[in-house]
């Protein structure tokens, strides 16, 4: 069978038994870093030698078909440098491929950025989603934001410490200053830290530079009408980025509930009396 196995975010202390007894009895591991790999295998004192296998993005898709095969036979653990594979780290590949092929996938659980962050955020934790790393580019990343202003769940994502500033900028200016977050940094960490407050106040708290691996958690929008000028600038702000106009309406009437007609048309009423 496949085994996902979670790993340590931080402090080794977290490496539950049933991962180190894996460890000990593995014969294949697929790992997102073979070098990460050994270090943990060395710290957690695992004198088991097993074969390495790299499973990583640039190769998940070819490595999948070997893995699955070898899997009739034989267990094979994965492993992601840190945390549960397949969440923002390979093994989604593998695990679509071993369903089709009818191989048994099972888990061992464990530490996880998403959930310690969400935990210890004081936001509200009966309904989030993940939605990983913001695209980079400002464009791309702005018209995510704009479909997810009016998304009542809790939102999680990660984030570099590089962009960390422009990024908190950016979902204040698309969600409202005043929106309640989070940025979780360092966590299970010696020097963890949890920064609590409005979007505002967290992106002039980290306007200086912020170090680690960052979850920043971000509340749900509150049921509220939905001011049609706000949202005609929404379309009119895709348009400007290059989405055409009806693409646009829709994306818009889809996260905020207006009809996708009237934001259209309005856009074109606007567009002529410019």
């Amino acid at each position: 069978m496949i085994i996902l196995a979670a790993t340590p975010i931080g402090n080794l202390g977290d490496a539950t038994t049933r991962l180190v007894t894996a460890l000990e009895q593995a014969t294949t591991i697929a790992a997102e870093d073979t070098r990460t790999t050994q270090r943990l295998l060395q710290a957690l004192g695992v004198t088991n030698r097993p074969r390495l296998i790299a499973l990583h993005d640039h190769n998940e898709k070819q490595r999948a078909v070997e893995l699955v095969e070898r899997a009739r036979t034989e267990d094979v653990l994965v492993l992601s440098d840190a945390g549960m594979p397949t969440v923002s780290d390979p093994g989604f590949g593998l695990v679509a491929a071993a369903a089709a092929a009818g191989v048994t996938v099972t888990v061992l659980p464990g530490p996880s950025a998403v959930l310690a962050a969400l935990a210890v955020s004081g936001l509200p934790t009966d309904r989030f989603a993940f939605e990983g790393f913001p695209p980079r580019k400002p464009g791309d990343r702005r018209r995510l934001f704009d479909q997810l202003a009016g998304e009542q769940r809790t939102l999680v994502f990660f984030e570099a410490p590089s962009r960390i500033a422009e990024v908190l900028r950016a979902m204040a200016e698309a969600f409202g200053g005043d929106r309640r977050a989070a940025v979780c940094r360092e966590l299970t960490k010696l020097h963890e830290e949890v920064a609590r407050g409005t979007l505002d106040e967290l992106a002039a708290w980290a306007a200086d530079g912020v170090r680690g691996e960052i979850v920043i958690v971000v509340e749900g929008a509150g049921v509220r009408e939905i001011d049609p000028a706000d949202a005609l600038a929404q379309v009119q702000r895709l348009v400007a980025d290059g989405i055409r106009l009806k693409e646009a309406a829709a994306e818009v009437a889809a996260a905020t509930g207006l009809s996708s007609r009237d934001l259209y048309q309005a856009a074109l009423a606007a567009r002529a009396g410019s």
